[in-house]
């Protein structure tokens, strides 16, 4: 077939309007295969760090692995050094230091390792009716109808009477029970629902099922729940006080696993947002020897506001980096005015389903990439960072330099509703800061989805950024 020539005004549209391209089109079949081989641990990953202490536990050891060492804040560490620094054992912060001065500044991705979860109550332990249950005070934003009736697995630690510590972890393997909330059959939900959608399931309705077999004594009330507190203290030498000196928590029960014919995208709990904390991980091992020292901060508290210890509303990055520096003689301020940040945090990607909440032309799409979102907040771009235009044309050219497929979004249509990230909270050290990170479907679900497309590049864009 003869080739015909292009127009004039077909040059002139590739020349100046967008053509944007679904990264399975982009890719090559090596590229896409190397995708999917990419994704294989990070599955894996997810399946032991389903808690922010899971998380930091498993990345330490990964690190370790690596080369990296406890953090010395008397020590003055040179080009090649790595180190890293637990936060409580619930957030993480880790560094390679670079050829560059510090005082020229320093590379930062900032994500989060805690996902909304029901935790339980202080005092969780109850028996109604015959059956055992755990009260719950459900942590983040979750939709609460979406947890009934699904398996749910027990995670935390117990500090008991005599100051000792236990990790407790029940519902994972196969040859262990799970628990599960209830709700109510649809032949006598009649009142049910009528509720909005809000409050199908209201929050003290999630309430967890532990167990039904009463201790074979007559002269004792509460037989189930007995018998249940029996069973915990046979496996974890707890007693019911020890309740109240814990940290207990209830999340989805099962592994990752491939959705879809073509195996494209993974439906897991907890992609948010521990997904650009495994994608900023890998980039960090590929880059020990880099030009600017970098750092990267695995975060708790996010999804509560970022409040507490370790929370990035609290001063251990800036600590961190301060303590980092001091042994060179140049002040924490001076490395974090000329420093740069990746807020590393996912998007919502469109939902076919359910087009009304977003503006298509700016929303990000599953397939398309890592996501830049240049600003976030809610409504008139409320606690928003907002990244100024030049910050923004360093990363573009970055990531297009790297051969990285990316694209922008916005948390769905202006007044719709919106939501945040850490990223404000390293602007206000002086950083230049953007968002990027991962879409995902079904955020904040039990089982959330992502494109193993966009995972990669998720991991190229940190690994441009980093190297």
């Amino acid at each position: 077939m003869e080739k015909t020539e292009k127009t004039a005004a077909e040059l002139l549209k590739e020349k100046l309007l967008r053509n944007p391209k679904n990264g399975g089109l982009r890719m090559g079949e090596d590229e896409i295969a190397g995708a999917f081989g990419f994704c294989a641990p990070y599955m894996e990953f997810l399946d032991k760090a389903k808690t922010e202490s899971e998380a930091v536990k498993a990345t330490i050891g990964i690190l370790e692995e690596n080369g990296f060492v406890p953090f010395d804040p008397a020590k003055k560490y040179t080009a090649g050094d790595k180190v890293y620094q637990s936060i409580r054992g619930k957030a993480l912060v880790f560094a390679a230091v670079g050829k560059r001065p510090l005082s020229d500044g320093v590379r930062i991705v900032a994500s989060h390792v805690d996902s909304p979860r029901l935790d339980l109550k202080p005092n969780p332990l109850y028996e109604d009716s015959e059956l055992a249950l755990f009260k719950t005070h459900y942590y983040g934003g979750v939709r609460k109808y979406q947890w009934a009736a699904i398996p749910l697995a027990l995670h935390g630690e117990v500090i008991r009477k005599d100051g000792t510590a236990v990790t407790v972890s029940i519902g994972e393997c196969e040859s262990e029970p799970v628990f599960t909330i209830n709700d109510l059959l649809p032949h006598l939900a009649k009142d049910q629902s009528e509720r909005k959608l809000k409050d199908g399931i209201k929050g003290e309705e999630l309430n967890v099922l532990i167990g039904s077999l009463p201790i074979r004594d007559e002269k004792i009330s509460d037989k189930v729940k007995l018998n249940v507190m029996k069973l915990l203290n046979e496996k974890y030498g707890i007693i019911e006080d020890d309740f109240q000196s814990a940290e207990l928590s209830l999340v989805p029960a099962g592994k990752a696993r491939d959705i879809g014919l073509d195996r494209s995208m993974i439906g897991a709990y907890g992609h948010d947002d521990r997904v650009c904390a495994y994608t900023s991980l890998m980039a960090s091992l590929e880059a020990t020897s880099p030009e600017y020292t970098w750092v990267n901060v695995f975060a708790d508290k996010e999804e509560t506001g970022s409040k507490g210890k370790t929370g990035l509303d609290a001063y251990f990055l800036e600590y961190f980096i301060a303590d980092l520096a001091k042994p060179h003689g140049i002040e924490g301020r001076t490395v974090l005015a000329n420093s740069k940040c990746l807020s590393a945090d996912v998007t919502c990607a469109f939902d076919p389903s359910f087009p009304d909440v977003s503006d298509k032309r700016n929303n990000a799409f599953l397939g398309y990439g890592a996501c830049i979102m240049k600003y976030t907040g809610g409504g008139g771009k409320s606690s928003t960072n907002d990244t100024d235009a030049k910050f923004m044309g360093e990363i573009r050219m970055m990531l297009d330099s790297a051969g990285v497929i990316w694209q922008t979004g916005e948390l769905g249509k202006v007044d719709q509703g919106g939501g945040g990230t850490v990223a404000s909270f390293i602007s206000r050290l002086g950083a230049d800061t953007v968002d990027i990170g991962v879409p995902v479907l079904s955020m904040h679900a039990p089982m959330e989805t992502v494109s193993k497309i966009d995972v990669y590049n998720t991991y190229l864009a940190f690994k441009a950024f980093l190297v």
